[in-house]
């Protein structure tokens, strides 16, 4: 099978320690994207500065699903960030670029596939007003955890046991809760029970 890594040095010595560097940042951006098909990493030397040293420019083109991301950091901005830049320097920030591109290009795809969050019927179980939180009971019959704070209008202390209520339903820190809990109306626990 091929490498997905593919490294290119130009005008710049390769050295174990810059690969091992430019290997690891590339394993942090297939775990942000586990989709990531290959990478080339292009490390070029611009020109000698006498004063200030190389100016180095790295390029990172990834291949992704239907297409390719191109990040590049311009060497003039790494100057401009960092007094005394080094080919490590233009290596991090070209990856951070990276990243930000494949993030962005993550939200992107799950903008096109977003799921709305499903509205499902409860009833309320239990509450206990003293320490912010109740329970709704599911139509499966299951407890489902909810705070004061997940409430829609403030109506947490007018709740009582056998309310009809709509909530959307999250992950928490321990397993699943209610994040969006509002009152429903008094004919929808027949069609709960339907």
């Amino acid at each position: 099978m091929e490498e997905p890594l593919e490294i290119a040095f130009h005008n710049v010595e390769s050295s174990d320690a810059l690969e091992a560097e430019i290997r690891g940042r590339f394993a942090k951006l297939e775990k942000l994207y586990d989709r990531l098909t290959s990478c080339r990493v292009s490390v070029e030397g611009l020109h000698k500065q006498h004063r200030t040293g190389n100016i180095y420019e790295v390029h990172i083109v990834m291949q992704v699903p239907g297409g390719e991301l191109a990040a590049t950091k311009p060497p003039q901005k790494v100057k401009e960030r960092f007094q005394n830049p080094d080919i490590y320097t233009s290596v991090r920030e070209a990856f951070e670029n990276a990243e930000r591109q494949l993030l962005a290009y993550k939200r992107q795809l799950a903008g096109e596939v977003k799921r709305h969050p499903q509205l499902i019927q409860g009833q309320v179980a239990e509450t206990h007003p003293d320490e912010d939180y109740g329970y709704l009971l599911t139509a499966e019959g299951a407890l489902l955890y909810f705070h004061r704070n997940s409430v829609i209008d403030d109506d947490f202390n007018a709740f009582q046991r056998g309310d009809v209520v709509h909530y959307v339903q999250g992950d928490g820190e321990a397993g699943p809760t209610a994040v969006k809990v509002w009152r429903g109306s008094e004919h929808d626990i027949d069609k709960m029970r339907g």
